[in-house]
């Protein structure tokens, strides 16, 4: 069984960057794909971007496009979210998730979740 945790989060200014790390445990790793999603407050669970183990596919929200870049390392199980030119509007907890390996944007694909990071973004 997969195992996540999240890093990276903090505070940053509007129009700043940050990079998240999700680290995952276990030995089939490569074989999950992994995803971003976000929870702000009084808000429901909004998919962010996704990245498939098999070709490294990727996939994003729309209101994320041309921002933030998903990426892995299989052989760091690790996932990464780069997050760039942010905006007020990303203040969430960011989630990263394991689904099967055709999973896209839908929180129901995905089983395995990490506790989230809180990004918090300052106007």
């Amino acid at each position: 069984q997969v195992q996540l945790v999240e890093s990276g989060g903090g505070l940053v200014q509007a129009g700043g960057s940050l990079r998240l790390s999700c680290a995952a445990s276990g030995h089939t790793f490569s074989s999950y794909t992994m995803a971003w999603f976000r929870q702000a407050p009084g808000k429901e669970r909004e998919f962010v971007a996704a990245v498939r183990g098999s070709n490294d596919n990727t996939n994003y929200g729309d209101s994320v496009k041309g921002r933030f870049t998903v990426s892995r390392d299989n052989a760091k199980n690790t996932v990464y979210l780069q997050m760039s030119s942010l905006k007020p509007e990303d203040t969430a907890v960011y989630y990263c998730a394991a689904g099967n390996p055709v999973a896209t944007m839908w929180s129901n694909q995905y089983g395995i979740w990490g506790q989230g990071t809180q990004v918090t973004v300052s106007s």
